[in-house]
């Protein structure tokens, strides 16, 4: 037995890979598989997806990618499973059916729920049981915005009719048959029900939003026992062994198992998560604090910062401005634009997230003139990237004294948009930091499968980090005052667009 498939279910893609372990230790990629998820917008701010495309796109990939290899299922050792998270998909545990479309990340349709919950006093309880923060972000309000929705939703939960999952979740029901309700310690931590200091789901904060815990799955370990396949889903058993939330998979693919190291992550948003080993940071400055990851009982923690939007922002100049034929083409037109022209780009589409945790705010665009066009737009979309990332990771630098901060560290980078070099060579220069890109830039994915070898005996930690290969390395070079005018530019575009939502309901 030796290969690992590896799930990577995501907001935009359902993608499976199938990775071989070699000698040392390490996951090298065999084969792949990917198909595009269909997004549903019912209104202004909400975001939904078809929990059973969720789940039929993740077995045609895993079907195809083991096909596509010529692996006999028998030699899959594992499945490891990874997951765009806080998504909520709520289940009637006798058919298997969603009661309603999966409210995503994105959706910011309980902002009104949770200015009600702030204005009770609930936002220092939170923070304190589970290092997050009242927003709609995370799944607590979207689960009980669905319960106070759907006739009869609340009174079926209470009486254990009822599932409550986020997507990990949900494609471990569906992989075992429906034999197995759990999730894993890393996004247990997303849903704001969840005690991170105790290991437990709290009582009192799904008392306060009314939510019956009968409806809550198993925690368990992220490289742990999940269970088994049915032998008709591949035409064999297969265990799964490993499940992570995207970030937290992204931060162990990129081996940084070691307080202070700091991946970023670049896909739809982007989400910086920086190791603090066993020390549960608190964040003075709007960071989340959140599991990395609960291996053998062990917890490690991590600082998180969340950018709502990213590669989204091109995806946005390729299907709703029409600019861009692929997103692939922005690196061209971004090294193409004028440089006298300092377009800059506020890209909140759903608000923005840390370190300003704005749900209200929206996007808007700075500088233009008669001569700005796909150019021009394309390099704001991509600076905008990384003037994000700075925020981030200023404040985590602020935090934790551990914390490697622009200025001195090491960054490293993973995702789709890590593949254009002058997204990351903005990024090292506005960073003032080394930006690390590693061979393997699905680290997602890779995470997945290493908490899957992990649970299946394959590897360790030390064999695994000794695996982790350096593609490039981006140095800063950018002018000081050039830097420094970038960054007043972008601050003043953000308070900009602040103080225009500043009265939003």
């Amino acid at each position: 037995m030796t290969h690992i498939l590896a799930l990577d279910q995501g907001t935009t893609s359902s993608r499976a890979i199938l990775f071989a372990r070699q000698p040392d230790g390490a996951l090298a990629p065999v084969a792949s598989a990917q198909e595009e998820i269909a997004q549903i917008f019912p209104a202004p701010g909400q975001v939904e997806h078809d929990p059973e495309e969720l789940w039929s796109t993740t077995l045609a990939t895993a079907r195809a990618a083991i096909a596509k290899a010529g692996v006999a299922p028998g030699a899959i050792a594992a499945i490891g499973i990874t997951n765009q998270r806080e998504t909520t998909i709520l289940w009637d545990r006798a058919t298997g059916r969603p009661l309603h479309n999966a409210l995503v990340w994105q959706d910011r349709r309980t902002a009104g729920i949770c200015a009600d919950l702030r204005e009770a006093g609930l936002e220092p309880l939170v923070t304190a049981r589970t290092g997050l923060i009242l927003d709609p972000y995370f799944s607590g309000t979207k689960l009980k915005w669905l319960l106070d929705t759907l006739p009869g939703a609340r009174d079926r939960a209470r009486r254990g009719e009822l599932a409550f999952g986020t997507v990990d979740c949900w494609l471990v029901w569906n992989l075992t048959g429906g034999a197995l309700h759990a999730t894993d310690a890393t996004n247990a931590a997303r849903t704001m029900l969840y005690d991170i200091g105790r290991g437990a789901w709290d009582d009192a904060l799904c008392a306060h939003l009314d939510i019956p815990m009968e409806l809550l799955p198993r925690v368990l370990d992220s490289a742990g026992d999940y269970g088994t396949t049915p032998p008709g889903l591949f035409g064999a058993g297969i265990a799964i062994r490993g499940v992570a939330g995207d970030q937290q998979a992204a931060a162990l693919g990129q081996a940084c198992f070691a307080p202070g190291m700091v991946k970023s992550t670049y896909g739809t948003g982007c989400f910086a998560l920086l190791n603090t080993g066993e020390t549960m940071v608190t964040s003075e400055n709007r960071l989340l604090t959140t599991i990395a990851s609960r291996i053998g009982g062990r917890v490690r923690y991590a600082l998180e910062g969340s950018i709502f939007v990213a590669g989204a922002a091109v995806q946005w100049q390729r299907d709703g401005l029409g600019i861009l034929t692929t997103a692939a083409q922005s690196q061209a037109l971004a090294e193409a634009a004028d440089p006298a022209q300092r377009v800059t780009l506020v890209p909140a589409f759903t608000g923005l997230g840390a370190p300003w945790w704005r749900p209200e705010c929206r996007g808007a665009i700075f500088g233009l003139t008669r001569n700005s066009g796909p150019a021009e737009f394309a390099r704001a979309a991509l600076e905008s990237v990384g003037f994000q990332t700075h925020d981030l990771l200023e404040a985590m630098h602020a935090d934790w004294p551990g914390a490697r901060g622009p200025g001195d560290g090491v960054l490293r980078v993973d995702g789709g948009m890590a593949n254009s070099d002058w997204t990351m060579q903005f990024l090292a220069d506005i960073l003032d930091a080394p930006v690390d890109r590693p061979e393997v830039t699905e680290t997602t994915a890779l995470g997945a499968g290493y908490l899957a070898a992990l649970g299946a005996g394959l590897t360790d930690e030390a064999a695994f980090a000794g695996g982790w290969r350096l593609e490039r390395r981006f140095t800063p070079g950018a002018d000081p005052a050039r830097r420094r005018a970038d960054l007043a530019r972008w601050r003043r575009a953000l308070s900009a667009t602040m103080a225009f939502h500043a009265e939003d309901p």
